[in-house]
């Protein structure tokens, strides 16, 4: 499709050696956030928690406190890292989103663009294709139509 390349990197991959799909990695996101009902359907309670008093806002600039951290083992493509997440009471439209924190720490080069993900494991480089099995909202700017909108020039938004 023409618009491949402004879909959302979703991966597939293992959490605790538990399957998951619809890990959004978003460079725009500075840390790794994890829905609550997430967090549960990994078995965790309470005791798993981490104490933060971590504040996150969103776009709106409204902030919201988070219901604390948890470490968790990630394993995308042949690559595990300990990864830390923020236990947040949102929806999204993922099942985690690994923001720049788990981008740097694994040292990997996430394309929108190509829908893959590049990580090297030792000397050997790894290309990990994207989770195509997520369905494309009606919010994914893949299936925006930018030519019959009168706010955009072709060039920079007015």
């Amino acid at each position: 499709s023409q618009h491949r390349h402004l879909k959302s990197l979703y991966m597939k991959g293992f959490v605790d050696r538990k399957p998951m799909t619809k890990m959004l990695v978003d460079g725009g996101a500075a840390v790794n956030l994890m829905p609550y009902t997430t967090f549960r359907k990994l078995e965790k309670g309470p005791r798993d928690l981490l104490e933060t008093d971590m504040m996150l806002k969103d776009f709106g600039g409204n902030a919201s406190k988070t219901q604390g951290g948890v470490n968790v083992e990630m394993m995308i493509g042949s690559k595990t890292l300990p990864t830390t997440f923020f236990v947040i009471d949102d929806k999204g439209t993922y099942i985690l989103l690994l923001g720049r924190d788990w981008i740097h720490a694994n040292c990997c080069i996430p394309s929108t663009m190509h829908q893959c993900l590049i990580q090297w494991q030792g000397d050997n480089v790894e290309v990990i294709q994207a989770d195509t099995s997520v369905s494309v909202t009606l919010a994914d700017p893949a299936y925006w139509e930018f030519e019959d909108c009168e706010c955009f020039s072709g060039r920079v938004w007015e």
